[in-house]
């Protein structure tokens, strides 16, 4: 926009003129278009999903593309739910189609005389129709995951092609369709009586779904949380590849929910897993008629797994909604009454909170109803008020009479609880600290002792060199570039931070000082803190952390606790490679006409061979206080001659564990890695 037409008055001018001639619009270059009777159209047939698959699926991505799975499996499942086929098996070709097969009643296919048109275009060719809306009066299906009706027909409509085959009653049926459309007939013929079930194979569509490859993971985890939802059901993954072979994983439990607690909990609990099932008869409103809910619950209490699931005819509740709402009342009344009716809460002591709870809490809610408000089709959650109330009442019953029955395992849940509860309410404390501890606006004139800045404040450039001592300071501040090198110095050995609780890390004042001139703030993990870390990247100071320290026993020492802090609090800096160590001399070898430096002792043997006959002479490196600044420019400081090591972690799980054995609490791990591997740097000890 141009300036002076702003300024003087003309810019007001051109607005209101063009507002006027396009009748209210300040768009300058609006055109008018026309909203009358002929604006309005409709989506026919396949087109409406294969030009809104979102509004079905949830998403035109791989998700949606993901849910056509789950609508094709739903129907196979609910055929075990009504007592027909105990096994399903699933096929994943190598050219990403899908098959499953199951061995229920067959679905119909042959002509409806009801409603006068085959049942193959009923249930693939026609939204809003099926074989479950009449659940309540003795239909086909009592319950069952699929209600809408919407599923088999929207997964054909965004499909590259589909297959069907039904067996029934001595008949097998056969249809065919193409993006959307029948190709041929229905086709029958004779089998044998004792064969049934359908067969649907289909590859989703890559002009509908933006991506068609559904990952073997996704498949193997919606696989195994259908058998244990639905226990006794066999159910088989055949995943092809590229050459043409087949692998097979299958998945049983027997028992359902008890099979599968078990399983994730093993004998590592607070307390047994214990299971409740019961059947309840209501309905959501007073005008409604009644419907029939069956519930079981699996839990327990563990300090080393975390876990709530939810299942509603047989369908993956991921957001919960009705069981979710029932176990978080259910579980915090218990708890919160047997704590106050035995005195376990302190005087003037906050009440606990469900997050206390859930974070030694192992609960598998499985359910089903003869009638179901699910949010949509995506079926994620489900709204039933009379399914809420009846979960919540019942747990809540089962609760008071477990702790009543059990009070050996309702002592150690609610001082688990306890802790987690105090153990939040402290991290929160922390974390509130550190904002006033770590949030000083910093400025040349701050109080942080001996910390000399640089000019500049461009977090793109500016470097911060952390130094051995006050004489390391004093070289490094005559050495350095003042533009964008800043240096502060650490005196004496800084804390463990591995073996520290965050308390006694922020009370040291060389570590917070240290957390102060970063400027980012800290990464605060631990029970109840979740979200609520004083982490800010962007308000990061430098583009390189530099550790500068002897290159002797104490340097290393040193090094090492600086970087066990940054990895402790800043672990963020760490995997994205901010943090580097900068490497010292051990040797400076002089000739008459050129200064060598050795960084160890092989460097050393290298540049005495390159020397020959020469004279020279070498001095060992007493510490960075003793080098000139000139060496300390050359060797440390400037950008072209330094030499820099990235710190970089290229197995993570694997640096925890080093850090833990070498550096952590627990000296058994070390005293064994010592024994086992301390000869293999015996060569490296400089002697």
């Amino acid at each position: 926009m141009n300036r002076s037409l702003k300024e003087s008055g003309d810019f007001t001018e051109l607005i209101t003129n063009n507002f006027v001639k396009n009748g209210g619009s300040t768009l300058a270059n609006y055109e008018r278009k026309e909203y009358d009777s002929q604006s309005i159209s409709s989506l026919k047939g396949a087109d409406r999903v294969r030009k809104r698959p979102a509004v079905i699926f949830g998403s035109d991505g791989l998700e949606g593309c993901e849910h056509t799975f789950i609508e094709i499996l739903a129907n196979s499942v609910d055929e075990f739910i009504a007592g027909y086929g105990k096994q399903i098996n699933v096929t994943v070709f190598n050219d990403r189609s899908i098959q499953v097969e199951d061995f229920g009643r067959g679905v119909p296919l042959d002509w409806n005389e009801k409603e006068q048109r085959y049942n193959w275009e009923l249930v693939y060719c026609e939204l809003y129709a099926g074989g479950k809306y009449n659940n309540d009066s003795n239909g086909a299906y009592e319950m069952s995951q699929g209600l809408n009706g919407l599923g088999a027909c929207a997964t054909q409509y965004a499909s590259e092609f589909m297959e069907v085959t039904a067996y029934s009653k001595g008949t097998k049926y056969s249809i065919a369709f193409k993006a959307g459309y029948p190709v041929g007939e229905l086709k029958k013929e004779p089998c044998a009586k004792t064969r049934t079930g359908t067969v649907q194979r289909w590859k989703p569509d890559r002009e509908v779904f933006t991506d068609v490859n559904i990952p073997r993971s996704y498949f193997h985890d919606v696989m195994k949380l259908q058998s244990v939802v639905n226990g006794g059901l066999k159910l088989v993954l055949k995943w092809q590849e590229q050459n043409g072979s087949f692998e097979t994983e299958e998945f049983y439990y027997e028992n359902g929910l008890r099979d599968y607690v078990n399983e994730l909990v093993g004998v590592d609990y607070i307390t047994e897993p214990v299971f409740y099932s019961a059947e309840r008869t209501g309905r959501d409103r007073e005008d409604q008629t009644d419907y029939k809910l069956k519930m079981e619950f699996a839990f327990c209490f563990s300090n080393n797994v975390k876990l709530m699931q939810y299942f509603h005819n047989a369908a993956h509740l991921e957001h919960g909604g009705s069981p979710e709402k029932a176990c978080r009342s259910a579980f915090l009344y218990a708890i919160d009454k047997y704590m106050k009716d035995n005195g376990k809460y302190k005087a003037k002591e906050s009440k606990i909170t469900f997050s206390d709870i859930e974070e030694c809490l192992v609960f598998i809610s499985n359910s089903f109803s003869s009638r179901t408000s699910y949010e949509n089709q995506t079926k994620k959650a489900i709204q039933n008020e009379f399914i809420t109330s009846a979960m919540t009442d019942y747990l809540k019953r089962c609760l008071e009479i477990y702790f009543i029955e059990n009070p050996q395992c309702a002592e150690k849940i609610v001082n688990q609880v306890l802790i987690n509860k105090r153990s939040r309410e402290q991290s929160e404390s922390i974390r509130t600290n550190t904002k006033k501890r770590l949030t000083t606006t910093l400025d040349v004139n701050n109080n942080v002792e001996k910390f000399v800045n640089c000019r500049s404040r461009d977090p793109l450039k500016t470097e911060l060199y952390i130094v051995e001592g006050d004489s390391a300071l004093s070289s490094c501040v005559l050495a350095r570039d003042s533009d964008f090198q800043a240096i502060i110095p650490v005196r004496g050995k800084t804390l463990n931070c591995l073996k520290s609780t965050f308390e006694k890390i922020l009370a040291n004042e060389i570590i917070t000082d240290l957390l102060k001139i970063i400027g980012c703030g800290i990464e605060i993990k631990g029970k109840g803190m979740k979200d609520q870390q004083t982490y800010d990247r962007e308000k990061l100071r430098w583009s390189k952390i530099i550790l500068c320290t002897d290159a002797d026993e104490d340097g290393y020492q040193i090094r090492a606790l600086l970087l066990a802090m940054l990895f402790k609090l800043l672990p963020s800096l760490v995997r994205e490679g901010i943090v580097y160590i900068a490497e010292t001399p051990l040797y400076e070898i002089k000739t008459k006409d050129e200064t060598y430096f050795a960084y160890n002792e092989k460097e050393k043997a290298e540049i005495l061979a390159k020397i020959g006959n020469a004279k020279y002479q070498i001095n060992r490196s007493k510490g960075l206080g003793e080098n000139d600044p000139d060496m300390m420019s050359r060797t440390t400081m400037h950008p072209s001659t330094r030499r820099l090591l990235q710190i970089k972690m290229e197995d993570e799980a694997k640096t925890i564990q080093m850090f833990d054995i070498l550096m952590g609490d627990r000296v058994e791990p070390r005293k064994v890695y010592i024994e086992k591997y301390g000869a293999k740097f015996l060569p490296m000890a400089d002697y």
